[in-house]
């Protein structure tokens, strides 16, 4: 039987293109993580994936399956629900998504994945069913309300980790993979709204037949029919390749001292000029040693609510504040 990263299988005969479409989305996805992989060795500075272009990309990305889970729930079943289908690759997704949670939790507890884009595909699969028989402009409102509300809407109610796949909660949640309902429900929504506009203006026709050259069609419609397949298998993969590519030619291994200062200018940055932040996070590592509590800001024990290190930026900041 054939898997799908959507957990929706189009019905017969499929549009080919479409299928190009997962493809070239699974294909982008993993150049994304080899970028990962090479940063979680080291090869890269720490969250250099997690900002700037990484993190356009790997949005991008996220949005564009998401809007092809809600596109293909309208193809599927836009004429009526074929349950026993439909719950079949819904099972088939969960129980990939449970794997991801337990893997990750293995390997990397304080970050783990509990509600990643297979999370996500599962919870939006089903949600999706309540707007299959909504016009398109109620769908794509919907899903206007959907991306905007976690700017707009938070709240501490929300903070109890049995909340956290709302993406309402005002805590910083950490995990490798964090793909919550809000906002990203909305790219199922718009997918499905687009699907319904593509159906009505005969627009469809657009995605049947094949690409050039022929054997790039085959391969990426090959990918796209197998995605979930894919999904679970590249990373293993690359991780794995990386792993070997760090035991031939080992990264460079940078300082404790560097590695936090690092990500403090990164994350100051943000916000502060460059100048400033390297001088202030030079003075955070310093008065952190100073403090002897330095340890325990690198590993995490401390973090940016700890009192102490609440005093110790509120002196940096003063110190190297221009005048």
């Amino acid at each position: 039987m054939t898997d799908n990263l959507s957990s929706i299988s189009p019905a017969k005969p499929r549009l080919g293109r479409l299928d190009v479409l997962r493809g070239i989305a699974l294909i982008a996805m993993a150049t994304y993580h080899t970028g990962w992989d090479f940063e979680f060795f080291g090869y890269l500075e720490p969250g250099t994936t997690g900002q700037g272009a990484w993190k356009f990309y790997a949005r991008i990305i996220a949005s564009t399956f998401l809007m092809l889970v809600g596109f293909s729930l309208v193809l599927a079943h836009g004429r009526g629900i074929r349950w026993r289908s439909f719950l079949m690759r819904l099972a088939q997704v969960v129980l990939a998504a449970a794997a991801i949670t337990l893997v990750t939790w293995y390997m990397t507890p304080e970050s783990f994945v509990f509600f990643g884009i297979l999370h996500e595909i599962a919870a939006a699969s089903l949600l999706g069913l309540l707007f299959l028989s909504l016009p398109a402009i109620i769908v794509a409102l919907a899903a206007v309300a959907v991306v905007a509300l976690p700017f707009y809407f938070v709240s501490p109610a929300f903070d109890p980790p049995v909340f956290w796949p709302l993406g309402l909660s005002e805590v910083l949640i950490r995990s490798n993979d964090y793909v919550p309902i809000f906002p990203w429900f909305g790219a199922v929504l718009f997918g499905m709204a687009l699907a319904k506009v593509m159906q009505q203006t005969g627009a469809m026709k657009l995605l049947a037949g094949d690409i050039a050259p022929a054997w790039l069609n085959r391969a990426l419609q090959f990918i796209g029919r197998h995605s979930l397949a894919f999904y679970l298998i590249h990373q293993p993969v690359l991780i794995s390749c990386v792993f070997l590519i760090s035991h031939v030619l080992p990264p460079a291994v940078a300082t404790p001292e560097e590695i936090f200062g690092n990500a403090c200018v990164q994350s100051c940055s943000i916000d502060n000029d460059a100048a400033f932040c390297e001088k202030f996070c030079s003075c955070v590592i310093n008065e952190s040693k100073a403090r002897n509590i330095f340890d325990d800001a690198f590993a995490g024990r401390r973090d940016q609510n700890d009192p102490e290190m609440q005093d110790i930026a509120g002196l940096c900041t003063q110190l190297n504040m221009p005048q």
